[in-house]
């Protein structure tokens, strides 16, 4: 395996990521700045955190 893509780990959190981010249009308007923005940062660390692993482990 040559590519974090090719990880099923990595494809299903960002599936998560994207299903989360529709849903998190509808959280109260004045939670935007708070929990909002706050959710979708730690929900995107995990992508982000197995896309840095796998390129750091499978550099040429």
């Amino acid at each position: 395996m040559h590519n974090f893509r090719d990880l099923e780990v990595w494809t299903k959190s960002m599936k998560l990521c994207k299903i989360f981010y529709l849903a998190s249009n509808y959280f109260p308007k004045d939670e935007m700045f708070g929990l909002t923005s706050q959710s979708r940062r730690s929900l995107y660390s995990t992508p982000s955190n197995i896309a840095e692993r796998g390129r750091s482990r499978y550099k040429c």
